[in-house]
């Protein structure tokens, strides 16, 4: 009986190794659909219609050449709710506030028609943190608890160069810098009685699992390029291309490590040191943008993320018995992502606007792809979101976001729990739904 529960105590980290993907900033994937206010109220559809520096410098350089010299800083408020089934019934997460500062600024710089912009952004990233008692049973006469523990933050700078080429084109790119923090958990702990006397019990806590929670930060940089062609007053077009954003390696300070392999063996690791790349995904957006009425903006954008590329398999380096490396299954794929948006101006100090963003799933529905992503529920698929502008005068002005991001819930097959592999009663399950309220200070130079 001792042995099954070892084997059960140690039966855990699939799920788990996998979170290095995000924080709970989640949306596509795990990145949030717009940085700042405005492109939030827009549903993310601003490749084309880009409307301060916030949304130019992330999702397209080249509309800096756009708009007048500004500055703005965009704090948000995000409120994910998570829910999963680790083994032994389902549980909620017990981190559910996070916030997104977001500051950046354009100016002339150069010369005519050229211009310097940019700022600093939190853009992506995940957050979980679930812990639940198991009372004593057959397996564990003296109970235990499950603890599954993710945090992931990614900061970025973009200092951008953008270029008004003539009356029609507007071209730039941002030099992509970007800090990631990521510490993570996934362990069993069972009671154990070690007495030889059964009269006189000496219970003792005994724990498995993989367990990297010392905070670790990576630095990487990558490019965006982007281009701008105003067909005439009522449309304009844009692209923009992200390069793979390379990362050095998180390391980890950690102690003794227990990992189930999907042959029903265990693999062991050592204490000492563990590491691993998680490197951002190269993208590509273009979108159209349209005026039916000088006061009316139409703008629709479709996107092609290369999760597969960055997130199919995650290795963890360390001191393994018997290897080096363990190549961890989180199974994404690319993920499709449109976007639509629109503003009405109702008069010369309102702007209104709303907006639509639907993405496919990155995680695949299977058991396995479900299981591994328990700590990582990046499911989510339908957003709404609505915004609005006042202009306050002497160059102030105000925005406000909501964004609704609807709930989606994937289970597995029964057996597919982590922490109960093979146990019919627990299926592998997990279930997001996301809320953010934002607000932005801009002034117009």
């Amino acid at each position: 009986m001792k042995k099954k529960s070892m084997r059960l105590g140690m039966a855990v980290a699939a799920a788990l190794s996998c979170a290095f993907a995000g924080s709970a900033m989640a949306t596509d994937g795990y990145q949030l659909i717009g940085i700042g206010q405005y492109a939030v109220g827009m549903g993310g559809a601003v490749v084309a219609a880009p409307d301060d520096p916030l949304s130019a410098a992330i999702s397209n350089p080249a509309g800096l050449a756009m708009i007048r010299p500004q500055a703005a800083f965009s704090a948000e408020v995000f409120n994910p709710t998570r829910r999963t089934n680790l083994g032994f019934g389902e549980i909620g997460s017990h981190s559910n506030v996070y916030g997104i500062p977001a500051i950046g600024w354009v100016a002339p710089a150069f010369g005519n028609g050229i211009v310097f912009g940019g700022g600093v952004y939190g853009t992506s990233g995940l957050g979980v943190n679930y812990l639940q008692n198991v009372a004593p049973n057959q397996y564990l006469p003296y109970g235990g608890y499950a603890q599954a523990y993710s945090s992931i933050t990614f900061i970025q700078m973009a200092p951008s160069l953008a270029m008004k080429v003539n009356d029609h084109l507007y071209i730039g790119g941002s030099l992509n810098i970007a800090a990631e923090q990521g510490s993570f958990q996934q362990t069993f702990t069972q009671f154990q009685n070690i007495s030889p006397n059964p009269q006189q019990p000496f219970v003792v806590p005994l724990t498995g699992g993989l367990n990297l929670s010392t905070p670790s930060w990576a630095y990487g940089v990558g490019l965006t390029l982007g281009a701008l062609y105003k067909v005439n007053d009522k449309v304009t077009l844009g692209a923009t291309y992200k390069s793979p954003m390379m990362f050095t390696p998180l390391t980890f300070q950690g102690g003794a490590q227990s990992l189930p392999m999907p042959n029903g063996q265990v693999l062991t690791g050592n204490p000492g040191q563990y590491s691993g790349h998680l490197n951002y995904p190269q993208q590509i957006a273009l979108g159209i943008a349209i005026r039916p009425i000088p006061q009316w903006l139409v703008s629709v954008e479709g996107q092609w993320i290369n999760w597969h590329n960055t997130l199919n398999t995650f290795n963890i380096y360390g001191p393994w018995n018997g290897t080096s490396v363990v190549p961890l299954a989180l199974n994404w794929r690319n993920q499709w992502v449109a976007n639509i948006g629109t503003q009405y101006n109702v008069n010369d100090w309102l702007q209104v606007r709303a907006g639509y963003t639907w993405g496919s799933n990155p995680v695949p529905n299977n058991s396995n792809a479900i299981a591994a992503n328990t700590i990582f529920p990046a499911i989510v698929q339908n957003a709404i979101t609505f915004g609005a502008t006042q202009k306050l005068g002497m160059g102030w002005k105000l925005t406000e976001a909501y964004m609704h991001e609807f709930g989606n819930t994937m289970t597995g097959a029964p057996g597919s729990a982590p922490f109960a592999p093979g146990n019919p009663m627990q299926a592998a399950s997990s279930t997001l739904t996301e809320n953010s309220y934002g607000i932005q200070v801009g002034y117009d130079f």
